[in-house]
């Protein structure tokens, strides 16, 4: 086991809750110091890990909410250099697994970009777009840095896929319950309870629910579905993005973060 997979074993194992607790955050949005702050926050609200979006000017599976916080936090500049700095404050306090897409891994150079996250205590690695066919060199300089690579399946991957990428799975699965972009919806979609079930049954890593979770309430319908992690970002994302400053932004989200973290109590 990976040094990174060991620390988000650890984080799924925790303090006795149903589903371990894992906000997103977009690196850099508002700002540099708010979103350590929002990191900050979410540590004390009771997250179990932190799930670190580094911004990028196409991110396609991305919904109008965190697309338009990383637009925001490339237009105030912030850089994948800065965020990692950021990454590394935040993973003084939980497993930070980094969120980003391939055109900046390949950009940087497949080895580097990895053994800089590894450099700034980052444990995991989720490429949204990088297909499992493609994924072997970003998987070895993961196991060679002591990073686990987060793959991801949705409600249409076919079961025999499923098995092969949950066999390749480190840290945990991320189980999309929907098949389109990020954001928050009225309701869960209807398959995924089915959609955990296959999950878990295809791999032997923990299954974290991800896409749409909005509300505490279906936090615990994720939870009592079976799922060992709940993902939750376009909601906190939308809270720092209404409040009034940086104060108002990690109060907002603070709350939040605790409300998600009781639900699954």
């Amino acid at each position: 086991m990976t040094r990174g997979a060991e620390a988000i074993a650890a984080a799924f194992g925790g303090d006795g809750r149903r589903a371990a607790l894992m906000p997103y955050m977009m690196g850099g949005f508002p700002d540099l110091a708010t979103s350590r702050r929002i990191g900050e926050a979410y540590a004390d609200g009771g997250a179990d890990l932190v799930e670190l979006g580094i911004p990028f000017s196409d991110p396609l599976a991305d919904g109008p909410v965190i697309h338009a916080a990383g637009t925001a936090a490339l237009r105030a500049g912030a850089t994948t250099h800065e965020v990692l700095v950021l990454g590394s404050a935040v993973a003084e306090r939980v497993p930070v697994v980094a969120m980003v897409y391939a055109n900046l891994v390949m950009a940087r150079g497949v080895d580097r970009f990895v053994d800089d996250l590894a450099a700034h205590g980052v444990s995991g690695l989720i490429v949204p777009d990088l297909p499992m066919e493609e994924s072997d060199a970003v998987r070895e300089a993961c196991e060679a840095s002591g990073l686990a690579l987060v793959p991801l399946v949705a409600p249409t991957t076919p079961d025999e896929r499923m098995v092969r990428i949950g066999a390749r799975a480190r840290g945990f699965l991320y189980a999309v319950s929907v098949t389109g972009t990020t954001g928050e919806r009225v309701a869960l979609s209807d398959a995924f309870a089915a959609l955990v079930t296959r999950a878990k049954a295809a791999t032997a890593v923990p299954v974290a629910l991800g896409f749409g979770i909005g509300t505490p309430d279906q936090a615990r319908e994720a939870a009592d579905a079976g799922a060992d992690g709940v993902i939750v970002g376009s909601r906190l994302v939308r809270a720092a993005a209404e409040a009034d400053g940086s104060d108002a932004a990690a109060a907002a989200v603070h709350a939040l973060v605790t409300a998600f973290a009781d639900a699954l109590r």
